[in-house]
């Protein structure tokens, strides 16, 4: 297949245009610089700017790109920041596509986030789940809406609501193990947060799932097995051999990152099932936790 990807220089996107190219797909990159060959499109969101022209000739777009959303502190101009390169990204991908002729691409996945429930403490959550609140779940609803274009021309459009990615070598965890390793990892707040995790090597293989089968509208990727913060803080202490009995009180990473931003990312609870892509057939070669960790951190 050939195949676009925004945002191909992310965690995500990295591994995602590893796994196709390793299969022999063709790949290309939406960058926002000047192309460099033909396997590079550009593209700059702010001005509007994707020629349909260049998307000619490809099967699917998977659409990644947006700001950090854990990278600064939570700003009145950082929240706008995290808003709108969402939204202008997406929707000017899904009016691009909506654009092409017949020989343009079918399939949008289009990034999206599990922010999209709010804080919802124990109650377990799936697709059909009504949106929460909080300045993630708003960023969420305006993102997915963003694609309408896409979806009023025909084409079909899947919202990849991803949890919590884990990788030793980006994201949530590769923050977290500089202090696990040294024994001083622990719990946050009062651990009882459910956490909806994902490793790296099955967010991948469901971003390609949803490219190659007929799935459309909102998919939770996380894993099967949610699980709360305290015990996600035992089974990463218990992976590396070391303990972990230095809880972390709330009032300490907000005085550091601000007190929505920890409220949000790490205190929320989410305990988030991924219903449609086990409805659809996808087999998680990672679902639960502790083997999923041990596999992650001494792989080789």
């Amino acid at each position: 297949m050939d195949i676009a990807i925004t945002g191909s220089t992310g965690l995500i996107g990295e591994a995602l245009r590893a796994s196709l190219l390793a299969d022999g797909h063709r790949v290309v990159r939406v960058v926002r610089r000047e192309a460099s060959g033909p396997d590079e499109i550009r593209w700059d969101p702010a001005a509007g700017r994707l020629d349909p022209a260049d998307l000619a000739g490809l099967d699917a777009v998977v659409h990644l790109a947006g700001e950090g959303i854990a990278e600064k502190r939570w700003t009145t101009a950082q929240k706008q920041r995290i808003l709108t390169s969402r939204t202008e990204g997406t929707g000017l991908v899904a009016r691009a596509m909506a654009a092409c002729d017949a020989d343009g691409p079918q399939v949008l996945v289009s990034g999206s986030a599990i922010g999209w429930y709010g804080d919802r403490g124990d109650e377990e959550l799936t697709e059909s789940s009504d949106a929460g609140t909080g300045f993630l779940a708003d960023v969420c609803r305006q993102w997915e809406a963003a694609a309408d274009p896409a979806r009023a021309a025909g084409l079909r459009v899947a919202h990849a609501r991803t949890g919590i990615v884990l990788d030793p070598d980006g994201g949530v965890l590769a923050k977290q193990l500089p202090l696990f390793r040294v024994g001083l990892g622990g719990r946050i707040g009062n651990g009882r947060q459910y956490m909806s995790w994902i490793a790296l090597e099955d967010e991948v293989a469901a971003l390609r799932f949803l490219v190659d089968h007929d799935v459309e509208g909102p998919v939770n990727l996380t894993a099967p097995n949610p699980v709360t913060n305290r015990a996600f803080t035992e089974a990463l202490g218990s992976a590396l051999h070391r303990p972990t009995v230095v809880p972390v009180p709330g009032f300490g990473p907000k005085l550091l990152f601000g007190g929505e931003l920890v409220d949000e990312l790490l205190l929320a609870s989410q305990r988030v099932r991924p219903h449609r892509l086990q409805e659809a057939g996808f087999t998680f070669a990672r679902p639960e936790l502790g083997p999923a960790l041990d596999a992650l951190l001494h792989q080789g």
